[in-house]
């Protein structure tokens, strides 16, 4: 927090910032603090002066203290806390905190030895993968050809065009960094 931050201008940012974080829209918060959203709006742009009055119910509309508004907002904790998930015979460990929406996300995927078999259908999606094999190998089909990927090898594909990857002899071992499609469709799906 700079010296010359006027209370107004603190209150503006941490709104935003507890806004976004907790994933709620200018029209969650406006209905919850029971104020018009172009107020809301305009009171998180600057283009409108806070009023003591808005104090407490913006607080309470994002579930915290007023003095948590008025105050700077705590360091983050640096450390990843996300668990593993695993599916489709992929465990995933999330490397990257939550970031900006539609940001790159890294994960530690563990490829179970017995993900050797490729589906009938080859998914597709927008994006880019970025894949390095830390231990084991790994076999990528991408589009029509069928590559072996040894440990200190890396690729970086299109997500266009229909691909997959699995297990050779074995668990392998990898960093990879998925845009939001990558992350949906290897997490999700």
């Amino acid at each position: 927090m700079e010296a010359n931050d006027s209370v107004d201008a603190r209150v503006r940012r941490r709104l935003r910032e507890l806004r976004t974080e907790q994933g709620l829209t200018l029209q969650q918060v406006a209905e919850r603090a029971s104020i018009d959203v172009s107020t809301l709006s305009r009171l998180e742009s600057g283009k409108r002066r806070l009023a003591l009055d808005h104090l407490p119910r913006l607080a309470a509309a994002l579930g915290v203290s007023a003095d948590a508004l008025l105050g700077a907002a705590p360091a983050p904790d640096p450390r990843i806390h996300a668990k593993p998930v695993t599916r489709h015979r992929l465990t995933m460990w999330p490397l990257t905190n939550r970031g900006p929406a539609a940001g790159l996300h890294t994960y530690k995927v563990r490829v179970h030895a017995d993900r050797d078999t490729p589906p009938d259908e080859l998914p597709v999606h927008d994006g880019h993968d970025w894949l390095y094999v830390l231990s084991g190998r790994l076999r990528l089909i991408l589009g029509e050809e069928d590559l072996i990927v040894e440990p200190g090898e890396a690729v970086e594909f299109s997500t266009l065009v229909p691909h997959w990857f699995g297990a050779v002899d074995g668990p392998v071992e990898l960093i990879g960094i998925f845009g939001p499609q990558g992350e949906r469709v290897h997490l999700h799906r």
